[in-house]
């Protein structure tokens, strides 16, 4: 048994509502959120997977803690990435649960999280960027792996982004948390034509020192490529190469890591 503990707290760390449970708590929260509100996940301990729900629009994803999480509800700017149903009105539904052994052993998305955010770094899997076009929601790196695949237009949800902001340097990092196994990447790149640019080539650096290259085509449909399994901690997705369109403006709609946990 695990226990978990679901908290709302208020700017000033007041505590609005909670619940606990053994290995599934919920947590039906009725009231509008307010600028400052905070949800916190409590477990028993350091490297734990679990199924987490934080909005009911938002939908759930299979995280790795490595402890205690705080999610600040996102406000104004920081809200027009997510469907406008997300954290909007007087019922709320959150849930947490502990992963059955048979659903950790898997073959997955291992990138999915739908709970990605800057500021939370014991939460995985976890983008990281070095370049977000204008500091903008719309085009930070956490919307490169929340699982919207709509890649035809940019903007706000549903059309959210990795922007690079022009830059040839720019680089995204996946982190894992822990050990997995991969051998398969997926890429859905922008494709809002003539808007958009694309790459023709992309690389990768894996944790355990290898790289790999991907050869792409301008087009709205996945990019995948397939390689011999590799045990990672993190990668990283950089040295993008744009075609000689005349727009200044590749991005990255989705990245799809698929593979197992390195049990």
């Amino acid at each position: 048994m695990s226990e978990l503990c679901l908290k709302i707290l208020d700017r000033n760390m007041k505590t609005l509502a909670v619940e606990r449970g053994e290995d599934l708590v919920n947590l039906v929260f009725s009231q509008e959120y307010r600028e400052g509100d905070i949800i916190i996940l409590e477990t028993a301990g350091d490297g734990q997977y679990v199924w987490l729900q934080l909005d009911d629009a938002l939908g759930r994803s299979l995280v790795y803690l490595t402890g205690n999480v705080t999610y600040r509800i996102p406000f104004g700017e920081k809200r027009i990435n997510l469907s406008p149903k997300a954290f909007s009105g007087n019922k709320h539904l959150l849930c947490a649960r502990t992963v059955q052994d048979f659903e950790i052993r898997a073959y997955r998305n291992l990138a999915l999280n739908v709970c990605d955010q800057h500021e939370i770094e014991n939460l995985y899997p976890h983008a990281v960027a070095n370049v977000e076009t204008r500091g903008e929601s719309v085009f930070a790196a956490q919307n490169a792996i929340d699982g919207v695949l709509v890649n035809k237009c940019h903007g706000e949800w549903p059309y959210e982004s990795w922007g690079i902001n022009m830059q040839d340097d720019a680089k995204l990092r996946i982190d894992f948390g822990r050990k997995v196994v991969v051998d398969r990447i997926v890429l859905y790149t922008r494709a809002d034509y003539p808007h958009d640019n694309w790459w023709e080539q992309v690389s990768f650096t894996f944790s355990d020192g290898s790289e790999l290259d991907m050869k792409m085509k301008k087009s709205s449909r996945p990019h995948e490529i397939t390689f011999e399994e590799k045990t990672i901690s993190w990668m990283e997705m950089h040295d993008m190469k744009k075609s000689p369109d005349s727009s200044p403006f590749p991005a990255l709609t989705q990245i799809e890591v698929y593979g197992t946990e390195a049990l």
